[in-house]
Parts: C-alpha cells; sequence; structure tokens
C-alpha cells in the first residue's frame, strides 16, 4: 500500500515536472514572443526614442508614458533638416532654395559625377559668406597649403610642382582664364568636394567655411590679375559675391530709441504757431 502511494507520487511528480518543461518552452507567433531566458537582454529597459515598443516589464511607468516619451520632439538648436543645408539667419546662401550654416560640416546634395558637377555649376551661385579681409587671409594660407602647389601661387596654373621638376602628368587648371573667371562659384566648390581629374577632393581637409574662404581668395587672384578690385570694400569681378562694407547696417536700437524721445520732448505750438519756416 505504502508502495503504490509512493510510486503514484513519482507519476505525479514526473508529470507536474513534463507539464512545467512544456509550458516553458513555449513556441513563439503572432505578438506572443513565448517565454523567454533573461528577456530584459532582448527588450530594452530604456525607452527608444522615435519608437513605441511597450514591453509589459519596463519599469519606467504606463504605456501612456512610453508614448509621451518615444512620440517626436522639437529639435534641438542648430539641428540640419534632411534635404537642407541650415540656415543661421534665414537666407538663401546655395543659389538653388537650400540655406546654409557657417559651421565646419554641411551636407552637401550633388552626386560625383559629371551631371551632377554641371548642376551644381548651374545652381551654386552665391558665396554664403561676404568678402572680408580676414576671409581673404585665411583663404590665401589655405590656398597656398593645398592649391598652389599645382595651380600657381598667382593662379596660373604653374605651380612649383610644374615648374621646377616639369613632370606632372598633366597641366593644373589656369583660373586666370576667362573661362574660369566667368564660372559659377558651384564649379569650384564641387571641385572641392570630389576633386578633378587627378586633383583628389579636399573635403576631409577643408571646412565648410574655409572652403568658401578659399574661393573667395581664388576670385581675388583672377580680379588682380584684370585689374580688377576685389576686396572687403569693393567688387569689380562681378556682380554675385558681396563685400561686407557693402551689407546694410541696421542703425542701433538706443539711437532710434533716443531720436524718438527727442521728437516727444519737443514743444507743440496750437495750430502751428511760433513754428519757424
Amino acid at each position: 500500500m505504502h508502495s503504490n502511494k509512493m510510486n503514484n507520487s513519482k507519476y505525479i511528480l514526473f508529470l507536474a515536472l513534463v507539464s512545467f518543461l512544456a509550458l516553458s518552452c513555449q513556441k513563439p507567433g503572432g505578438n506572443s514572443t513565448g517565454s523567454e531566458y533573461m528577456p530584459d537582454m532582448g527588450h530594452s529597459v530604456a525607452y527608444e526614442a522615435n519608437t513605441y515598443s511597450y514591453y509589459y516589464q519596463n519599469r519606467w511607468g504606463s504605456e501612456k508614458d512610453l508614448y509621451e516619451f518615444s512620440a517626436p520632439r522639437k529639435p534641438v538648436a542648430g539641428t540640419i533638416a534632411r534635404g537642407y543645408v541650415g540656415s543661421a539667419d534665414g537666407s538663401s546662401g546655395m543659389g538653388s532654395g537650400r540655406q546654409f550654416t557657417p559651421n565646419g560640416s554641411v551636407p552637401y546634395y550633388y552626386a560625383d559625377t559629371e551631371e551632377e558637377r554641371l548642376r551644381a555649376t548651374a545652381e551654386i551661385i552665391n558665396n554664403p559668406y561676404p568678402i572680408t579681409k580676414a576671409g581673404l587671409e585665411n583663404g590665401k594660407a589655405l590656398y597656398n597649403i593645398y592649391c598652389g602647389i599645382c595651380h600657381g601661387e598667382k593662379g596660373d596654373g604653374a605651380g612649383y610642382l610644374i615648374r621646377d621638376d616639369g613632370k606632372y602628368p598633366a597641366q593644373p587648371a589656369n583660373f586666370l582664364l576667362d573661362d574660369f573667371i566667368n564660372s559659377s562659384n558651384g564649379r569650384y566648390y564641387h571641385s572641392i568636394i570630389y576633386g578633378r581629374n587627378l586633383m583628389g577632393g579636399y573635403s576631409d581637409k577643408l571646412s565648410y567655411k574655409e572652403r568658401w574662404e578659399v574661393i573667395h581668395y581664388i576670385r581675388s587672384l583672377q580680379a588682380a590679375s584684370k585689374n580688377l578690385v576685389y576686396n572687403e570694400k569693393a567688387n569689380t569681378l562681378n556682380s554675385v559675391d558681396v563685400p561686407f562694407a557693402s551689407i546694410p547696417k541696421a542703425a542701433p536700437q538706443v539711437a532710434v530709441q533716443d531720436t524718438a524721445a527727442k521728437k516727444e520732448a519737443m514743444p507743440h505750438s496750437a495750430g502751428g504757431q511760433g513754428e519757424k519756416h
């Protein structure tokens, strides 16, 4: 009798163990992941931005809390929207409706193909930076480091790699030719980004602002070759690039307020009597 009870107990225990193992190995399907061992390794306890994936073992709150946490929010200041180059003042600087931000890294939406080079040449017209003395000085320094060895200190294509050695396999561009003088800024910018022929790209060496400063300096060399002016005070080379001195200066707010206060303080005569003409 006692032996039968022991056998029954073992049988029941065996069935319970088999049932436990079967239930522990649930097959996932649909929206059910089945049973998981250490599920926190497969499900992020922290919420993820822009992703609504509620998991019951998260400890930061309810489903509503997760929805609010993961919902899109306003971008931080200085964020550049996809498809734009950003803008510090809202002005259009690239000539094609795109904006610009004067910083070191700006997206460039033209591919390294001949078709895209021509498109960049046609669309990128304005230099987003005004002509300044400091910009020309910095552009000169950068040009002599990266460009002058081939294109020459004067921009005539007679750099010392060509002039002194004479074994360079191709003639660098002569920026003083009318073809280059009449070209848009986009032609230069695209070449700086990707390179051209044997010339490699310099997008990893020159920041966004530095590229445009180099272009400004090239324009100043072109102006000098034509006995024209290209500096922060005047530009007689083209009608595109803007000298810093020609940018309208906003009237100081204090002066405007003082003028208004003086007008208010002036005595007024009834009927215009006492006015001097």
